[in-house]
């Protein structure tokens, strides 16, 4: 028997779990598997808030592709197009010419991207929060901006760079505010320029809630302890427009900001646009609970998806409900997926996939962050153990949680680290300024 070539597209929560687990079910003589993603890790998002904050090492919130999928054949790339009626695949590698790659099974999981809105200036002003560069940028430019204000004898350009404004009260967003918030707490004593009072937070969400994966009380709870740490708490307010950093809102106030964070949910990526399977109306591939790709009533043999890019039905919910796209169903969709394309290959029926959520867990900042788990909530530094123990649990691979747990373990002894380095972001530019030809002119 020739082995099937299952292509993987995508290496996140779906793509990273599912290949795991087949390399591990499935011999080399049963089948390949092929991992395409442009990226070499993983990033596990949860943890980018406290990568951001220097909670944790950011190298240490990421998972290397190829020390976890050594049984896989990994090529660093990008899927730019599927036909899946001819089960081809068209792959643009990091370098070179494009390449078509044959498969008998494909696992669609290239995830989501951030979703914005048409609004004037967030182009040019926005910057999201989904990747492990976004969050070393934001942190690197929060203490950035400390040193700006510290620096300038113009008020207008110091309330300015000290005014942070995130959008979105998700998860995402209020997670990023809080951790970021306590870390440029922690950095003011070194900065006897400035003032408590003088730092502006600034949360602007659309609906009259935070937190909706949580109880109306939580999210309450929530909006009060970010309210005592003073920060400026906009309900049901969107952001109109940001154009040159003049931050716009829907209740009339207006006022500048040289940082804005867009956290306002996301997308299935824009990538499946160059695929032919079938898509409900959020752009989502349709699957059945098997996590098989179906089209209306037919079920596209030898593909699968889960995870953010993917429409599959709640079983554990009225019919009509789907998974939420959280890194909780992405992990379990994808081992259940696993064992069902194992078994279609070994001639067995895939099994539905039916998890009940077992409830959510946030950081508002060290020692400080609620949770709601199987119908029990806590908050305050409970809170903040739970969350910190969920994730240490989830996070692949037993050498990224020694080194987690390093980090957090040296954080109760020593200071956090509160250094800017901004040169990441164009490290070439001392070097091309040092070698400007003697009398030519300066860019």
């Amino acid at each position: 028997m020739n082995p099937k070539r299952i292509l993987v597209v995508g290496a996140g929560h779906v793509g990273l779990y599912a290949a795991l687990r087949l390399s591990k079910k499935l011999s080399s003589r049963e089948a390949e598997v092929m991992v395409v993603d442009p990226q070499p890790h993983m990033t596990y998002q949860p943890f980018l808030p406290e990568a951001a904050a220097g909670n944790i090492s950011p190298r240490h919130s990421v998972v290397p592709l190829r020390r976890e999928l050594r049984r896989c054949k990994m090529v660093a790339g990008t899927v730019t197009r599927i036909e899946h009626d001819r089960k081809v695949a068209t792959v643009q590698p990091i370098s070179g010419p494009a390449r078509e790659i044959t498969y008998d099974h494909v696992i669609v999981a290239p995830g989501s991207v951030s979703r914005t809105l048409p609004i004037p200036g967030l182009h040019e002003q926005g910057i999201g929060f989904k990747t492990i560069g976004e969050a070393i940028y934001l942190r690197n430019h929060v203490l950035d901006r400390l040193d700006v204000a510290a620096a300038t004898p113009d008020e207008d350009v110091r309330r300015s760079a000290l005014t942070f404004t995130f959008v979105g009260g998700g998860y995402a967003g209020i997670e990023a505010l809080a951790e970021m918030e306590d870390m440029a707490r922690d950095a003011l004593r070194y900065y006897p320029e400035l003032k408590q009072d003088e730092v502006r937070w600034v949360l602007v969400e659309a609906t009259q809630r935070v937190l909706p994966e949580v109880d109306r009380d939580m999210g309450a709870y929530t909006v009060q302890q970010l309210l005592k740490r003073n920060m400026d708490i906009r309900l049901d307010t969107r952001l109109e427009s940001c154009v040159d950093g003049v931050v716009k809102l829907s209740d009339g106030d207006s006022f500048r900001s040289d940082t804005i964070v867009w956290t306002a949910g996301v997308k299935p990526s824009p990538m499946l646009d160059s695929t032919d399977f079938p898509r409900d109306d959020r752009r989502r591939v349709t699957c059945l609970p098997t996590l098989q790709v179906v089209d209306g009533d037919r079920v596209v043999e030898g593909a699968w998806s889960a995870g953010d890019c993917a429409a599959v039905p709640d079983l554990t919910k009225e019919p009509g409900n789907f998974c939420s796209p959280s890194a909780q169903h992405a992990v379990r969709q994808a081992a259940r997926m696993a064992d069902n394309i194992a078994a279609v290959i070994r001639g067995r029926e895939p099994v539905d996939y039916k998890h009940k959520h077992v409830g959510s867990v946030a950081s508002l900042g060290l020692h400080k962050g609620v949770a709601q788990v199987y119908g029990i909530k806590m908050t305050g530094w409970p809170a903040w153990v739970m969350h910190r123990t969920y994730h240490m649990s989830r996070i692949p691979s037993f050498n990224r949680k020694v080194r987690v747990l390093v980090d957090w373990s040296l954080a109760f002894f020593l200071k956090r680290e509160v250094v800017a380095l901004g040169q990441l972001h164009d490290p070439r530019e001392e070097f091309v300024e040092a070698s400007q030809p003697v009398g030519a002119p300066r860019v």
